[in-house]
């Protein structure tokens, strides 16, 4: 009896919380290509032993791939960076075919990635990156390295021994953040009422910013035309370029 009683109480007071929590969505508009496409030396001048391929953009789409590189997050005092009982297991970033696999992601602040070396040869990954440097040293096939990401910001990942090897790292200062989809939609869900700041940062264009107001009962919009010269005519204003790595 007491213990239903209990599950009632539970129950009538996670509801309401619930409830008032809406979606952030949107839509990422680009027009054109916005990224500079990688030229890759031969492999003499930059390796020696065993030969590895060099893997292939997976995204043929140019417009899709420019969206593949836009996080969508929020900015300020939403929440505090993910705790140590919080933490998710650490996300995977191979080297493989002298490439970074995944070479875009986005986590919270406190979270941990992992590069394991998936090709037969040696990789030495590292970062000057102001949020968060690191250097991880040289490190065979089958072995990993973990780095621990405590701070917001964007992090820029290279290869000591291969420099065609680039990959970014976007740390949110929370938890709430999304990716578009190839189309160009994202949903940003659960998000408590009030006024927020949505950040779109785009890996080539930089940072583009857009305030909005949470109210329960209906999804708030926030959408972004990147570059911002390619606001249709009318569009709401709030977007600014700036920021620092």
């Amino acid at each position: 009896m007491r213990a239903g009683r209990a599950a009632m109480i539970w129950v009538m007071l996670v509801i309401p919380i619930v409830a008032v929590a809406q979606n952030i969505t949107g839509m990422i508009e680009i027009k054109k290509r916005l990224s500079r496409p990688s030229v890759t030396g031969p492999v003499a001048i930059y390796q020696r032993g065993t030969v590895v391929r060099l893997g292939k953009d997976p995204e043929e789409d140019p417009i899709a791939y420019e969206r593949s590189r836009v996080a969508i997050y929020i900015e300020g005092p939403l929440a505090s960076p993910v705790t140590k009982t919080e933490s998710p297991r650490p996300v995977h970033v191979e080297q493989l075919d002298r490439r970074f696999v995944p070479d875009f992601i986005v986590i919270p602040a406190g979270s941990a990635v992992s590069f394991p070396n998936m090709d037969p040869i040696f990789h030495n990954i590292y970062s000057l990156s102001k949020p968060k440097s690191f250097d991880l040293g040289s490190y065979d096939k089958g072995e990993a390295r973990t780095v621990l990401f405590p701070k917001p910001g964007i992090i820029d990942v290279y290869c000591h021994l291969h420099p065609n090897m680039a990959a970014t790292i976007v740390v949110t200062p929370n938890r709430w953040y999304a990716r578009p989809d190839r189309n160009g939609t994202y949903r940003i869900p659960d998000v408590p009422p009030g006024e927020y700041t949505v950040v779109a940062w785009h890996k080539t264009a930089g940072y583009f910013r857009k305030t909005v107001r949470v109210e329960a009962g209906h999804d708030s919009i926030a959408d972004f035309f990147i570059p911002a010269n390619a606001d249709p005519p009318g569009a709401a204003g709030g977007r600014l370029a700036g920021g620092s790595r």
